[in-house]
């Protein structure tokens, strides 16, 4: 299973936390429409994987009308060896999505949207400088639900003034629309981000470790209790809606990444398009993709498959981990993983041989990951 990435780097506004790349000019909408449609030409005969999903992320790629949309589609269906029925997500804002715009979303073939819904309260969205308001998407996701089943949301927890019962009614919310499939993340202050300025001039508290901690369990409480299946530590899912797309990435599967600042794997090199629109549009005239490759070393496939393994159900398999890397991988891991396992953050199946992140250990993960890296 494989999948391809399409990077659309517009947004309306700058959101206050976001580090990705966009720009908030829509000039050359329709040039890098084009210029996305030229790679994906170029790279059809380096990439010939069958592909599962495509997933269109950014930025906001719902700020494109959909005969773009479908104009991208129609052209991977023509030059990539698609498989039956793919996963067909479009990543967008409840501001852009009404009535016409999802069924003509679903009409060209896309089968899930990813709204990022982030907070159902105004303040919330104020202090993030989202595009808009609490109201736009509850009226946004009355619509959606009526015209798609496979929904996924995103909704950020951690946020300063975030009260526990804040958050309790935000998740109230999405089980109240019936939503699927939920991704969910603890607010990050990134170095050079509006919000991290604000922090620093004082105008707003700094986030709370605890604070964060303490809404990531009521969201584990809440959500499995209702069903659904906490399978990667941002992601949880009723059955049958994990995302294909995040999934493959989290299980080390190939993937094609287009646009500015799109990443690729192909098992063991990793390349990734320059972050910057004009140079992007400009080398895409000359048919050159502006990339760079790196070549992993086993070092750096094992540490990924550290820290993407503990990330979800699935763990990290000691027998996968010997059969791929050797046995000096092996012996370090469960040397490593011995003092996580005797204060109860990681569990070890000695039938299986699989160990993961025990519930007392999900919101460490990240941490107990890299103590697990192997440092030549």
């Amino acid at each position: 299973m494989a999948g391809i990435y399409i990077h659309i780097p517009f947004c309306k506004q700058a959101c206050s936390y976001c580090d990705f790349h966009f720009s908030t000019s829509l000039k050359k909408k329709d040039s890098l429409v084009d210029a996305l449609a030229k790679e994906l030409l170029l790279r059809k005969n380096t990439f010939d994987e069958s592909i599962d999903t495509i997933y269109f992320g950014g930025g906001t790629p719902s700020l494109l009308p959909a005969r773009q949309i479908d104009f991208l589609i129609k052209l991977i269906y023509e030059n990539y060896p698609v498989n039956p029925s793919p996963e067909i997500t479009l990543e967008a804002n409840p501001d852009d999505l009404d009535e016409t715009k999802i069924i003509a979303l679903k009409n060209i073939g896309i089968n899930r949207l990813s709204i990022g819904i982030q907070s159902f309260d105004n303040q919330d969205l104020k202090l993030m400088n989202r595009a808009h308001s609490a109201e736009e998407s509850l009226h946004c996701l009355e619509i959606a639900t009526r015209h798609f089943d496979n929904i996924s949301i995103d909704l950020i927890y951690g946020v300063q003034h975030m009260t526990d019962e804040r958050w309790r009614k935000n998740i109230q919310r999405v089980l109240d629309f019936n939503i699927p499939h939920i991704s969910s993340y603890a607010l990050t202050i990134e170095p050079k981000t509006a919000l991290a300025s604000r922090i620093r001039s004082g105008q707003v508290p700094n986030v709370d470790d605890a604070v964060a901690a303490a809404h990531f369990e009521i969201l584990m409480q809440e959500l499995t209790s209702k069903g659904y299946i906490h399978y990667e530590l941002s992601n949880f899912g009723k059955p049958g809606y994990f995302s294909k797309n995040n999934t493959a990435y989290w299980l080390g599967k190939k993937y094609l990444g287009i646009g500015p600042s799109a990443h690729s794997y192909d098992g063991k090199n990793r390349s990734w398009n320059i972050n910057n629109n004009t140079i992007y549009l400009k080398s895409l005239e000359m048919d050159k993709i502006p990339s760079e490759v790196e070549t992993l070393s086993i070092t750096d496939r094992y540490n990924e498959t550290i820290m993407t393994g503990l990330r979800t159900m699935w763990g990290v398999s000691l027998t996968m981990v010997e059969n791929e890397y050797g046995e000096l991988y092996h012996n370090y891991l469960i040397s490593q993983a011995k003092k996580y396992t005797e204060n109860g953050l990681l569990s070890q199946d000695k039938e299986s041989k699989i160990i993961k992140a025990t519930p007392k250990g999900k919101f460490l993960t990240d941490g107990i990951a890299s103590d697990l890296f192997f440092v030549d």
